[in-house]
């Protein structure tokens, strides 16, 4: 496959803004995988696609306000900081995108907060955009924290707003996010309501956690045609034990097993055997997931509308096959559907 056959026209009134009044009233296009048909429903009814014991599985991580406003010493100038990872704890050392990038040297020193309380130093330049701060902080790692995160502020992509505003705190979360330390929210997972979780409880749905962190690189323009060529950003990934063999068991009893998003996706198809059983796995992915490719856990697959030559439309692209997912965007976008984080919701089954 090559990444020109993942472009479509996208107009930019359909990327949501904002997310639906309620989280699970957004609009879901249900994809039949095996014959191509197309329904259109409400992400609530998703109740009436599952059966008891079905099992879903959701990424229990949670995005940390990454986004920093600062100002760059002597000069003034204003300098945004996007936090990555935290590399070192002792050292308080951070992983960062800055922005403008050509203002920035080994040895600056920036400034955060209206009293410049926090300070941070510029110690390596690791990419073009990328640098290693360290902030100089006396107290306490949970002080510091504390401080770090007061300052900043939830990491919506610019291209759904340029700032963040205050229903972002608790919309640009899912309700069962636990781990911290995303800086993207897993999209699929914020159609869930707690009453619809309720619901599903009552039914006999079964559920489950996985975490896997999810980076920029879900964002990150491809540059290659050649998409074999193209590299994902390693994420940080858990899956217990006891989520694995729930898993496992849900696959040997024959119930559907529903992929709560494309991290998940990505975090299960790292870690599976021959014999197409689920593995526990702590550490890191880079897996790329694009057509064609024979998946071994999932046997659905729920999404948001994904931007034009995304990885994450690849990655649908490959569950539900190639034609059928073009020829569903294509119908959502005649339909109005609303498209990326904010925005609507399909079920591949």
């Amino acid at each position: 496959m090559k990444l020109s056959q993942f472009n479509y026209h996208l107009n930019p009134d359909q990327i949501a803004k904002y997310p639906s009044k309620y989280r699970d009233e957004s609009r879901l296009l249900v994809l039949h995988r095996k014959t191509g048909d197309i329904e259109h429903k409400t992400f609530k009814d998703i109740l009436e696609l599952s059966n008891e014991n079905d099992l879903f599985i959701f990424n229990n991580t949670k995005v940390f306000p990454a986004r920093l406003y600062g100002n760059k010493e002597k000069t003034g100038a204003e300098i945004e900081v996007f936090l990555l990872r935290e590399l070192n704890r002792e050292q308080r050392l951070w992983d960062v995108l800055v922005d403008p990038a050509r203002k920035i040297r080994i040895g600056n020193k920036l400034y955060f907060g209206e009293n410049d309380n926090l300070v941070a130093e510029v110690i390596d330049n690791t990419t073009s955009r990328g640098r290693t701060l360290r902030f100089l902080f006396d107290g306490t790692h949970e002080e510091f924290k504390a401080t770090l995160f007061k300052l900043g502020e939830m990491p919506i992509p610019k291209w759904i707003r340029p700032k963040a505003e205050a229903i972002d705190s608790e919309r640009y979360q899912t309700i069962f996010a636990h781990h911290e330390g995303a800086v993207a929210a897993p999209a699929a997972g914020l159609h869930f309501s707690r009453e619809l979780l309720k619901r599903m409880e009552i039914k006999g749905i079964d559920t489950t956690q996985i975490t896997l962190h999810m980076g920029l690189g879900n964002f990150r323009t491809v540059d290659v045609e050649d998409l074999s060529k193209h590299k994902m950003d390693s994420e940080q990934v858990n899956i217990s034990e006891e989520s694995a063999n729930i898993i496992n068991t849900a696959k040997e009893r024959g119930n559907k097993v529903f992929a709560v998003g494309v991290t998940v996706m990505r975090a299960i198809e790292t870690s599976v055997t021959t014999r197409n059983q689920l593995k526990p796995y702590e550490g890191w992915t880079n897996k790329f997931i694009f057509p064609p490719y024979h998946f071994s856990i999932a046997d659905a697959l729920i999404s948001n509308f994904q931007l034009p030559q995304s990885t994450m439309l690849m990655t649908a692209a490959a569950f539900g096959g190639f034609d059928n997912v073009m020829r569903a965007y294509n119908v959502a976008l005649k339909e109005g559907y609303k498209i990326g984080t904010y925005g609507d919701a399909m079920l591949i089954i």
